[in-house]
């Protein structure tokens, strides 16, 4: 990143849309400050005090500044034009100019997906969350789980991916390297020590005035191909994301809970008026995302292998049709088991993921 690029989002005048006009106006932060204040004002149509604030290198002195404190403070600072600036958060029509990063930069550029939700989850909703982070994690290689490291559905999607042993990527409302709240500096850690990393696009001298986490969450959707909202009330950050996302054609998708539940009710309108798509499981996000659909087997990473099974239920599996499901009546009839042993290796089967039990009291093979 040029110094260049640091004193554009500094400059007086210029806001995160200002930037990105400009960067289409002149390709780059160099050729911008070049640019003559006629030329500023005749091809990207910015106000005569803006162009004299950009011709004057009014930003340079922060700039400057905050260059120091990056180097200082092992902060790696990346602009939209720098190869390494994440392409999906790019293509967004308000994507931040300047990212300040710690941790592995690759994390940004993984196959992401946005994991967000209220700050009081439930039992229910961290257990829907742990699944279907580690459901996707044993599927899809290359993951990386995006969220804002905030308390409730934030902070368990990040530990759902800690343990599942893939990276994650907290976007953060403050400035590097704090990290907000401080309850979970812990969390943040272990991240970066897994091949996670923690962004934001403030630099060390804004000023925090509370707006910030509103535009930190264009940035979580802006990374990630789907956004998944696990829990959310009727309102609140999580649908703001969610309403991001849309906005920028990403898939938006949502967990269903209890229609008398407070914490679902953000989560269930979503699904009612079709703003977004119903999840259960992980195969169904590998479906909406379409990471299922690869012709090249490396696409998805192989399954967990089924346990070893007793010589008893190898034989009661081998009595199974291979589509078809079967009574416990019939399976203890076609083995020649008791009804009691039937019914122990039925347990057993069920267990080891080989069979599924059905209402009625049958079974198919899973």
């Amino acid at each position: 990143m040029a110094l260049e690029d640091i004193a554009l989002t500094m400059t007086p005048g210029i806001g995160v849309k200002g930037a990105v006009h400009l960067l289409e106006c002149f390709a780059d932060a160099r050729t911008i400050f070049a640019a003559t204040g006629e030329e500023l004002v005749r091809r990207a149509g910015v106000r005569p005090d803006i162009a004299r604030n950009i011709v004057q290198r009014k930003g340079f002195a922060a700039a400057e500044r905050e260059a120091a404190y990056c180097e200082r403070n092992g902060i790696r600072a990346i602009a939209s034009t720098d190869p390494e600036y994440p392409a999906l958060l790019r293509e967004t029509p308000d994507y931040p100019h300047d990212l300040y990063v710690q941790g592995d930069l690759r994390a940004l550029g993984a196959r992401c997906l946005a994991v967000v939700g209220t700050r009081e989850a439930t039992s229910y909703g961290v257990d829907m969350c742990n699944r279907l982070v580690e459901g996707l994690a044993r599927r899809v290689p290359g993951l990386c789980i995006v969220s804002g490291l905030a308390f409730g559905i934030d902070v368990a999607a990040h530990r759902a991916a800690l343990d599942a042993g893939i990276p994650t990527v907290a976007v953060l409302a403050n400035s590097l390297p704090g990290v907000t709240p401080v309850q979970h500096t812990r969390v943040a850690h272990d991240m970066l020590a897994r091949g996670g990393a923690l962004a934001t696009e403030l630099p060390s001298q804004a000023r925090q005035k509370g707006t910030f986490y509103v535009a930190r969450n264009r940035i979580i959707a802006g990374l990630a191909a789907g956004c998944l909202v696990v829990e959310s009330p009727d309102s609140g950050g999580s649908l703001l994301t969610a309403h991001c996302a849309d906005s920028y054609n990403r898939s938006v998708m949502a967990v269903p809970g209890r229609a008398t539940d407070r914490a679902s009710a953000g989560t269930n309108h979503l699904i009612r008026n079709r703003k977004a798509q119903l999840v259960l499981t992980a195969d169904d996000i590998l479906r909406e995302l379409m990471w299922d659909l690869g012709a090249d087997p490396a696409t998805l990473a192989p399954e967990a292998p089924t346990p070893d099974l007793t010589p008893e239920e190898r034989t009661l599996l081998g009595c199974f049709p291979e589509a078809d499901p079967v009574s416990a009546e019939r399976l203890t009839e076609t083995s020649g088991f008791d009804p009691g042993l039937t019914a122990t290796l039925l347990v057993g089967l069920e267990l080891a993921g080989a069979v599924r039990q059905l209402p009625g009291n049958r079974y198919i093979k899973a």
